[in-house]
């Protein structure tokens, strides 16, 4: 299965943010071990380094982006994808700028604690706690 994890759930892991880590830290062992097929959208790299590095300083932010960058495939965001995401005309536009990228790049699923952000998608948007209730299917 092809999962696109959300800014808010690489952080949440990246940053052991209680009560949320948990979940995310399934989500990312379950990539570990190769059953799941992880996707970023390069937009959570920046602003998964700019938040990082305002909390934690520039080597811990840069150490956060090696960690993630092995195991997950970073989705391109060009003119295309934007395009895309001003179409889908979501009321957040990160939150649509993902949405291109997981069906630009023929994602099953989005991960997000942020689902309501995404009501008219035309993929599948869980919350990380209801991952495994959908593996399988």
């Amino acid at each position: 299965m092809r999962v696109l994890i959300d800014t808010n759930v690489v952080l949440d892991f990246l940053q052991e943010r209680e009560p949320f880590v948990d979940d995310a830290a399934k989500i990312f062992a379950k990539i570990d071990a190769g059953e799941l097929e992880g996707f970023i959208s390069a937009i959570t790299i920046t602003n998964i380094y700019y938040i990082i590095r305002k909390v934690s300083g520039k080597i811990t932010a840069q150490d956060a982006l090696a960690q993630i960058m092995t195991d997950l495939h970073i989705c391109a965001v060009d003119r295309e994808i934007l395009e895309q995401a001003i179409a889908l005309n979501f009321q957040d536009f990160e939150d649509a700028v993902q949405c291109a990228c997981a069906i630009a790049n023929e994602v099953d699923v989005i991960v997000t604690r942020d689902t309501s952000g995404f009501v008219n998608a035309e993929i599948l948007v869980i919350a990380p706690g209801e991952l495994e209730n959908i593996m399988g299917r």
